[in-house]
């Protein structure tokens, strides 16, 4: 039997991961950037243009984005650590979208690199 490791290491070997050396920049370029983490792991901190997609809602909530605009989206994921992200990289491009990467290390990586992060008292609504 497999365990969600193995489905991680699966999907990280499929996917495409952009190094948190890069990440800003692939941010800065993509046309939407996806935090599939829950609301509450949103709520503590999150890259600035992100929008908050649960994993689990991912599949049917990713065509309703205006910035969705097919195939040649260009999508940015990230997670906590990398592994929900890597998964739902999988996902997307299963149903077809072409231009995806999962920040390699997720927002732990980002955040101990202190980059950029919006926090609640940052003034932003999470509505």
């Amino acid at each position: 039997m497999k365990t969600p490791q193995d489905l991680v290491s699966a999907a990280k070997a499929q996917i495409t991961e952009v190094a948190l050396a890069q990440a800003a920049a692939a941010c800065d370029k993509a046309d939407i950037v996806i935090d599939v983490r829950e609301p509450e792991e949103y709520a503590t901190g999150h890259i600035e243009k992100a929008v908050l997609i649960p994993r689990g809602l991912l599949e049917f909530k990713i065509d309703d984005l205006t910035a969705t605009t097919g195939a040649d989206t260009n999508i940015v994921l990230y997670c906590k650590s990398g592994g929900r992200a890597a998964l739902a990289a999988q996902s997307l491009e299963a149903l077809g979208y072409k231009q995806v990467v999962s920040i390699a290390g997720g927002f732990e990586a980002w955040n101990e690199a202190d980059m950029p992060i919006v926090k609640p008292n940052d003034g932003i609504d999470f509505g």
